[in-house]
C-alpha cells in the first residue's frame, strides 16, 4: 500500500470510528430512556394492582399457599 492510499483508508477508518461512538452514545441514551421508562410503568402497575388488591402478602404477586382460587373451596 502507498503513502496516499494509506491516508485515505486512515481518514476513512477515523471517519467509521467517529460514526460508530456516534451510534453507541445515541443507542446508550435510548437504553437507558428506555429503562427509566420501564421503573415508571411497573411503579404505576404495582400501584394499579395494590389499589385493586390484587397483590398478596407473599409480595410475589402468587397467592399463598393456603389461599384458595373460589370461596366454596
Amino acid at each position: 500500500m502507498d503513502a496516499e492510499h494509506s491516508a485515505e483508508m486512515l481518514k476513512h477508518l477515523e471517519k467509521q470510528s467517529e460514526v460508530l461512538m456516534e451510534a453507541y452514545r445515541t443507542m446508550s441514551h435510548e437504553l437507558h430512556r428506555l429503562q427509566v421508562e420501564e421503573e415508571m410503568l411497573m411503579r404505576k402497575f404495582y400501584e394499579l394492582m395494590s389499589a385493586q388488591g390484587l397483590l398478596k402478602k407473599d409480595g410475589m404477586g402468587k397467592k399463598a399457599p393456603n389461599e384458595r382460587s373460589s370461596p366454596e373451596n
